[in-house]
């Protein structure tokens, strides 16, 4: 059972209103969520339903109207532009949807790129980008560049890069939406390796079922608000279904 010991993330009374032709839009009404160190966390919830905004809250890439998101005990609202960068850049890595590879960069030089931007001078990031690409498999592509990889390689770089800096959150957007089902297989078992192995975070946008079925709880989000959270022991979860134990 998780305590309060236990709360990496914790989001309360989180309002995220934008102003749209003169109307008032409520991405977030008053949500509030904990996640817990360490947890597979999956998001879920149909197009407009804010899960995008939620998950860009936890991960400092947008300010809330109202509300507190507080991440290892820091109020992420009160940081300035530059604090947050800092801040996103040693604690939290991301893995998009779209992979956000620097085309002209070979694997091991876009890997780098974080480690760099922390002061590292170019033989200590480009020796940590080897160690991590050989962790996820692509110690010999290391000098490929993103056009020369497979959709799955070039988001197993993604998942490289986002741990290049010993991050404790992950965040993935639809990691596996861009993939096939065996590929994005091999993806999921990954991130779930590194949850298992190093204690890491790991926070996910997805409507990919099995993606669900390797995460600890699920957060339905709808109309801008948390309907549910669910523990996926307690459910059955196969391909096209959905059930409550």
């Amino acid at each position: 059972m998780s305590t309060t010991e236990d709360i990496l993330i914790s989001v309360r009374d989180l309002d995220r209103v934008y102003t749209k032709g003169g109307e008032t839009v409520y991405a977030l009404k008053g949500v509030s969520l904990d996640v817990f160190q360490g947890e597979y966390l999956s998001i879920m919830g149909p197009s407009g339903s804010g899960k995008t905004t939620l998950f860009n809250m936890m991960g400092a890439l947008d300010r809330p109207t109202k509300g507190e998101v507080r991440v290892g005990g820091v109020s992420l609202p009160k940081l300035s532009s530059l604090e947050l960068s800092f801040f996103r850049c040693r604690h939290i890595g991301y893995v998009f949807q779209s992979y956000n590879l620097v085309e002209w960069l070979t694997a091991a030089e876009n890997v780098a790129l974080p480690v760099v931007f922390l002061g590292a001078t170019d033989a200590e990031a480009m020796k940590r980008a080897a160690e991590i690409l050989d962790r996820v498999g692509l110690g010999d592509r290391m000098n490929h560049k993103p056009r020369e990889l497979s959709g799955g390689q070039q988001q197993r770089v993604a998942i490289a890069r986002a741990l290049a800096n010993h991050p404790s959150i992950i965040l993935a957007d639809e990691p596996t939406a861009n993939l096939d089902m065996h590929t994005g297989e091999e993806i999921i078992e990954l991130l779930s390796q590194l949850r298992r192995q190093d204690g890491v975070t790991v926070i996910t946008a997805t409507h990919d079922h099995k993606m669900l079925a390797a995460s600890s709880r699920i957060a339905w989000v709808e109309g801008g608000r948390v309907d549910r959270i669910q523990k996926v022991a307690d459910m059955d979860i196969s391909v096209g279904s959905i059930s409550v134990r």
